[in-house]
């Protein structure tokens, strides 16, 4: 399967354009929109995002994954295969967290088509080349790197929030096995406890707890904690 994992939104003809040329050129293979919405031109926030997110997918699975302000310019095409899955996207960090804590990767750099639209590789480079991985695993020339996803000064855990989900959740970029359920989460002067999910909290009451894709994530029973807690993607945090 093919899964779409980008900054474009559902709004305008982006996601479409994309979505179109892979019809095209894998007709039949099953395609699947993880996130159209993640944080514009947040690189960082989607590069924790995005390992705890595709480990639920098959091996095999190939990821389109763009969040991308500087198309067009000096930055390489990337493309990981990490733990059996195939990732094809704008390599400026966006794979950095994916390859640190995969057990097996291999990183590369692929020359973009002289042909390419300057302003939308996603449609031009990235969509062909994951049509092609998930026809038959091929992917053409690329000149092997040793360490193209490398951003040692990132953290292993980030401590701040990288998504703000429909319903006013905060999702943060730290896992919930690096801390425990009896640590308290500071932000914004709000001191959270941990919870083990909603209804165990009573109505308007704010929490942290370790959601279904393992990271921490602040939340409100039944109310919105980025207005209750006054919080948005980039508000940091420490727990204790």
């Amino acid at each position: 399967m093919i899964i779409l994992f980008t900054d474009f939104g559902l709004e305008g003809p982006y996601t479409g354009q994309v979505q179109a040329v892979l019809q095209q050129q894998a007709p039949g293979v099953p395609m699947i929109s993880l996130f159209a919405d993640l944080p514009p031109f947040d690189i960082q926030a989607a590069a924790y995002l995005l390992p705890a997110y595709a480990a639920g997918f098959p091996p095999g699975s190939v990821f389109i994954c763009v969040v991308d302000p500087g198309v067009g310019g000096e930055r390489p095409a990337g493309l990981v295969r990490a733990d059996g899955r195939w990732y094809v996207g704008p390599d400026e960090g966006l794979f950095a967290i994916l390859a640190r804590r995969a057990r097996h990767v291999e990183c590369r750099e692929l020359p973009t088509p002289s042909m390419a639209s300057p302003s939308f590789h996603a449609r031009d480079v990235f969509a062909p080349l994951a049509a092609r991985l998930a026809r038959d695993g091929s992917f053409g020339g690329g000149a092997a790197v040793t360490a193209p996803c490398a951003r040692p000064e990132w953290p292993d855990e980030l401590q701040r929030v990288v998504y703000i989900d429909r319903y006013g959740n905060a999702i943060t970029g730290t896992r919930a096995g690096a801390t425990t359920g009896t640590a308290t989460l500071n932000i914004n002067g709000h001191a959270l406890s941990g919870a083990r999910t909603f209804t165990d909290m009573p109505s308007g009451a704010a929490f942290w707890y370790a959601n279904s894709s393992g990271l921490v994530e602040i939340a409100v029973n039944r109310g919105r904690a980025d207005c209750q807690l006054d919080i948005a993607v980039g508000t940091p945090f420490d727990l204790s």
